[in-house]
């Protein structure tokens, strides 16, 4: 078992208590699980991650050029000394290049207890590029899965609609100089909403396990501000661009080249190909995964685990010299 000790002074971090690993550990809660006894796998973390894409390949792992996941994984093996492959890091949303996060969420293992997460947190966030923070570090129960325990998730897509895009915006919202019709792409949202087969939406996957294309929207809206359009969307699950392809046919259907009621007749055909004949995917640069929610149930606290991290603020000490 590796130490905590060891550690706090590789990452130049005060040593933390000892850990208690025998079980001895009280909890007031009743929602929560004992975590006294690690699993198979070992203690389990749940991150929430905020990301600028910009610069990046994605989250899906590989060296060159570099993704989140890659970074992720460089940080924590430096900070815990757990090699890549026991680490088990698994991302909610396997984001493409160029889209953006706030609340994507994974999951690690490792083979010891923690007494306080903040420490990790802080070393965390020191080691990773600025475009990459930790927000959020808290103990999950052994049945909580970063993809597999997901309900929901939450996306935006911002389109800049004006002659003259914001330089300020431009890394996050796509530019649209045509004036769109937010009232018909509004219409057009309805027609998404509830449970369908989205394969005329979703673009071939790179991944080898075949996706179930029938998924559940339970929301979509389109919100005005000021020239900022915000497509907010929210379902069971996503195939692969399809929110960047539903987007896109709503810039069409925004520029009133074709009608709102073509979404029924292009879902219906459940061909990528049918929706090409209308449009093709949105630039990547306007997503955002806001938030992913989970089954209650694996949300649980464990018992005898460290409170969940959310950062600490830094406080000046009160000078106690004399003042004249």
């Amino acid at each position: 078992m590796l130490s905590l000790r060891m550690m706090s002074h590789a990452v130049g971090l005060p040593s933390p208590p000892p850990l208690h690993l025998n079980g001895n550990f009280s909890s007031t809660s009743s929602d929560c699980v004992d975590m006294a006894k690690p699993s198979v796998a070992g203690y389990k973390w749940r991150l929430v991650i905020a990301y600028d894409g910009t610069h990046y390949a994605g989250w899906q792992y590989q060296q060159s050029p570099p993704t989140i996941q890659c970074i992720m994984e460089k940080a924590l093996t430096r900070i815990t000394k757990v090699e890549r492959e026991d680490l088990l890091l698994v991302g909610a949303s396997r984001t493409d290049a160029g889209v953006h996060a706030w609340g994507q969420v994974a999951h690690f293992v490792t083979p010891f207890n923690y007494d306080s997460l903040d420490h990790l947190h802080a070393a965390l966030n020191g080691l990773l590029p600025s475009d990459i923070r930790v927000r959020e570090i808290s103990p999950a129960v052994p049945e909580f899965h970063a993809r597999f325990s997901v309900r929901s998730k939450i996306y935006h897509y911002k389109i800049y609609n004006d002659t003259v895009m914001d330089p300020f915006q431009r890394y996050y919202a796509y530019h649209s100089a045509y004036k769109l019709n937010p009232e018909a792409m509004k219409e057009a949202t309805k027609y998404f909403i509830g449970r369908h087969d989205f394969s005329a939406f979703a673009n071939a996957s790179r991944n080898d396990r075949a996706p179930n294309p029938v998924k559940n929207i339970f929301s979509f809206d389109v919100i005005e501000k000021g020239p900022l359009l915000q497509i907010e969307v929210e379902g069971s699950g996503f195939m692969y661009r399809q929110v960047r392809n539903m987007v896109a046919l709503l810039i069409q259907i925004g520029k009133e080249a074709i009608p709102p009621g073509i979404v029924p007749m292009i879902l219906a055909s459940r061909d990528r190909k049918e929706l090409a004949k209308y449009s093709l995917s949105a630039p990547p640069h306007g997503l955002c995964l806001i938030a992913v929610n989970y089954i209650e149930k694996n949300m649980q606290l464990p018992s005898g685990c460290p409170p969940k991290s959310l950062g600490r603020n830094h406080t000046i000490s009160k000078c106690k010299l004399p003042c004249y």
